[in-house]
């Protein structure tokens, strides 16, 4: 069904060609249901949109409450999305959405509402934008900050090719916190070519000077007649004899001093771009004005601000947008989660409690997370302990040195980012921690697979980016007992050590009190067998073990070990028990290339162990779909079943 789609929307441009007037279509004809393609869109009337805009919030209502996903942002985004693709014409023009949250609205407008229900499913559509799904996402996203330099990148390639068309991009201002914005403003800015961006202010509250005096001078400001006196009349000064310089700059000073009083666009500005708004983003009419007039001025990069308000149109998320940013299945008429209450505790649950029960221990011990305060669990440390939270905001590379000076000074800093996002930050873990081997504490969740966020967000390199680092330590708990005695592990060590742990429920396993720290780089036997040898790490334990049950019950009788540390190995350990056992499996939710499989081969060739069958179980050399969790292990062969089809299968060579 979306493989369909996709070839029906490769032949767009004719559809785009017919659009005018009168094809526009008339009030009593259904809107969203007819919208098969972008040219469908265009022949809805200005007038049909905020009908439109309606059917969307419906539609993207019901799916999440079933699917889960990021509601919010593409609640409050509706009438932005249609704006932007009632001026201009997609795929020719090229649109960018920072991130992805905002972009469901625009999903369904070009081609996509009939696979809607799949979104976030296995092999359904993807919860952010993605070239290969359809040919009006203008780019694959999924991490924040880089729709501008993107942007940027297609907007000067089209330059190089000839190519006149439009380039968008839209950046909420969350990622604005984030310095690759702003790398990709300044080189915009000198470059002088054509970008729009579109900041869409909805949360962090850039500015408040927000009003009619403020929409109507911005959308006065950016029409093509006045934007063509304005640099007329800039050439004009320039060119008197003498003075021309002098008055041009105390003209620019002196509307730039009157645009700053109503507006806050003097940031943009010094970045060489026509800045224009705060504009309200819900008043399709006022936002349709500034777009046709942006998009027919002069050749030179444009920011147009606009606020909106997240979870617009849903009650619920309009009081809670914090809740429904990220958001799982939940009932439509009182936003209460459909789920049942979690028995077991989620790792970034137990986390959190150990960081609040550390912190009472130890005054010196310090959070920072990258505006992550409630996904990562340190909600309540940053409630009690305020002066000891640090939430940086989008800005992975700066809480990395940021935490590495925290550190020289003899503070104790945990670092709590997913172990995605901190993948941005990986100078700074090499240069500003690891070579001065600063005591700074990696705290990774989400390590392993996540799910429905799909290939931007899983935790599949952590091992093998940490691992070539020297001074690093770095471990793994199969369980919530282990991360708690891990936890208190790393904030007692003197130097660098990252902990990683999967996103979701633990294992069921009480936390001791107290809770004991670990002797750095000794694993754990589990059980004994003679036939094959499991070597496991993190949450790759527990597959182990129901591997184990399996191949038992086959009467193949198998030892496991639970290494704990990727870095260092217990050698001791594996090297007696490998010698002993030739057959031997390792398991990781990891990639294999450079995982923990990996290092476990390096050392028995370092050592010379000979006659050995190894088999590594993980992840081959691919990115892992969106999906839910159990079955991405299944399908990418991680699991349980995955693992005992290995022991058989080595047990079976003689």
């Amino acid at each position: 069904m979306l493989e369909k789609t996709i070839d029906d929307v490769h032949d767009i441009d004719d559809g785009i060609a017919e659009n005018n007037d009168n094809n526009k279509v008339t009030p009593t004809m259904p809107l969203l249901e007819d919208i098969t393609t972008p040219a469908d869109f265009k022949r809805i009337s200005r007038e049909q949109l905020p009908r439109l805009a309606e059917q969307i919030r419906e539609r993207i209502i019901k799916v999440v409450s079933k699917n889960g996903g990021h509601l919010a942002s593409s609640l409050g985004a509706v009438e932005l999305t249609l704006a932007i693709h009632h001026v201009f014409d997609l795929p020719a023009d090229t649109l960018i959405w920072d991130v992805g949250h905002q972009a469901y609205a625009h999903k369904l407008i070009t081609g996509r509402n009939q696979q809607f229900d799949t979104l976030r499913q296995y092999k359904g559509l993807s919860g952010f934008s993605r070239i290969k799904e359809n040919p009006c996402d203008g780019f694959t996203v999924g991490h924040s900050s880089t729709s501008i330099s993107a942007g940027l990148g297609i907007c000067c390639a089209k330059y190089l090719n000839k190519d006149d068309s439009h380039v968008i991009s839209v950046i909420g201002d969350g990622s604005m916190t984030a310095g690759l914005a702003y790398e990709g403003l300044n080189q915009a800015g000198d470059s002088k070519r054509k970008l729009i961006v579109i900041l869409n202010d909805n949360d962090m509250s850039i500015s408040r000077n927000v009003g009619a005096l403020s929409s109507y001078l911005s959308r006065t400001f950016s029409a093509k007649y006045l934007q063509t006196m304005r640099n007329q009349f800039g050439a004009f000064l320039k060119s008197l004899p003498r003075i021309g310089e002098d008055m041009y700059k105390i003209a620019k000073r002196s509307e730039e001093s009157f645009k700053t009083f109503v507006t806050p666009g003097m940031l943009f500005e010094a970045f060489n771009f026509d800045y224009f708004g705060p504009i309200n983003g819900h008043n399709l009419d006022h936002l349709i004005d500034i777009l046709d007039n942006i998009k027919n001025a002069a050749d030179s990069p444009v920011l147009l601000h606009v606020t909106t308000v997240k979870g617009k149109g849903y009650a619920p998320a309009e009081k809670n947008p914090i809740y429904f940013h990220g958001v799982g299945s939940f009932v439509v008429d009182t936003g209460k989660t459909s789920t049942s209450p979690r028995k077991i505790p989620s790792y970034t649950h137990v986390f959190g409690e150990q960081m609040v029960q550390l912190g009472k221990s130890y005054p010196s011990l310090v959070a920072v997370t990258a505006a992550m305060p409630e996904g990562t669990g340190l909600k309540d440390f940053g409630s009690l302990y305020p002066d000891r939270f640090f939430d940086v905001g989008i800005a992975e590379q700066h809480a990395v040195t940021f935490s590495a000076g925290l550190a020289v000074k003899g503070i104790r800093p945990v670092v709590t980012i997913y172990s995605t996002f901190l993948q941005r930050a990986y100078d700074q873990i090499l240069h500003d921690v690891c070579i001065d081997a600063h005591p700074v504490v990696f705290a990774l969740d989400r390590g392993g697979i996540v799910g429905e966020d799909g290939p931007t967000h899983h935790g599949l390199f952590d091992f093998a980016y940490l691992r070539p680092l020297p001074n690093m330590t770095v471990m793994a708990p199969a369980d919530e007992n282990e991360l708690a005695r891990m936890l208190k592990t790393a904030i007692l060590h003197d130097g660098p050590i990252a902990l990683r742990y999967p996103r979701g429920s633990a294992e069921g396993v009480p936390v001791a009190d107290p809770v004991l720290p670990l002797e750095i780089g000794k694993g754990k036997k589990l059980c004994d067998g003679d036939d094959l040898l499991i070597i496991a790490i993190g949450r790759g334990v527990a597959e182990a073990l129901k591997a184990r049950d399996t191949l038992a019950s086959e009467g193949i009788f198998a030892a496991v070990i639970n290494a704990r540390f990727v870095k260092p190995l217990d050698e001791t350990l594996l090297l007696a028990n490998a010698g002993q056992c030739k057959k031997i499996i390792t398991v990781e939710e990891h990639v294999l290339a450079g995982g923990f499989g990996s290092a476990v081969l390096e050392l028995f060739m370092d050592k010379g162990l000979t006659g050995l069958c190894v088999k590594r179980i993980g992840i081959d050399d691919c990115f892992v779909e969106h999906g839910p969790q159990d079955v991405l292990r299944k399908t990418y062969k991680i699991d349980a079943d995955a693992v005992a089809a290995a022991g058989r299968e080595l047990y079976g060579q003689r």
